[in-house]
């Protein structure tokens, strides 16, 4: 049996952390926040942020994109239902203030950091791939959905769209914008 060495971490620094992050992203932004700045308000050191978390931009992804993002999507019975819920709750998950504040520099920064590409790309995959690959069998099965495509195809499709959404508009799409590119995005992998 091998022991731990050194104390615990202590989860109520970590909430305190991200907390502070995604409060202080809405306000300032993201080429302004610092990690001075979080330690302050979170009320512990710059050190401790940094044994915890490797860069700014590690922090900020897993302030605004925490672990639990993931949701259960309803299993509507179509594909263009599926897609439509989709698209809603990736649109949902970019659209936080944090987020639109935090994606021009997560962005940025990961060209030049492998690791939290990796990251971020696992992310949005776990939004939205919980038995993603199912359901696009079942599609296909039912003939909705052209052979072929796959779970990742239409992951990358749908935060692609929700993603430059984010980073262009000023508002949160509306219904009407979710219909349209659900619509969009059937024609090309429909059957």
């Amino acid at each position: 049996m091998t022991k731990a060495l050194g104390r615990p971490r202590d989860s109520r620094i970590d909430n305190a952390v991200l907390a502070a992050t995604a409060n202080l992203l809405g306000e300032v932004g993201y080429s302004a926040l610092s990690v001075d700045a979080i330690a302050k308000q979170a009320g512990t050191s710059k050190p401790t942020i940094y044994r915890r978390w490797p860069s700014k931009a590690h922090l900020v992804h897993e302030a605004v994109f925490p672990a639990g993002i993931a949701t259960e999507l309803p299993d509507t019975g179509s594909l263009a239902g599926d897609v439509r819920a989709m698209v809603r709750g990736t649109v949902a998950v970019l659209s936080t203030p944090a987020a639109r504040a935090a994606l021009p520099g997560l962005l940025g920064e990961m060209t030049a950091d492998a690791s939290l590409h990796r990251a971020l790309l696992d992310r949005f995959a776990d939004a939205l791939g919980p038995g993603l690959d199912a359901r696009l069998d079942a599609a296909t099965a039912r003939g909705e959905l052209r052979a072929g495509v796959t779970a990742t195809d239409l992951t990358e499709v749908i935060t692609g769209i929700a993603l430059l959404t984010a980073l262009t508009r000023s508002d949160a799409p509306d219904d009407d914008w979710i219909d349209r590119n659900t619509t969009l995005i059937l024609k090309g992998i429909g059957a």
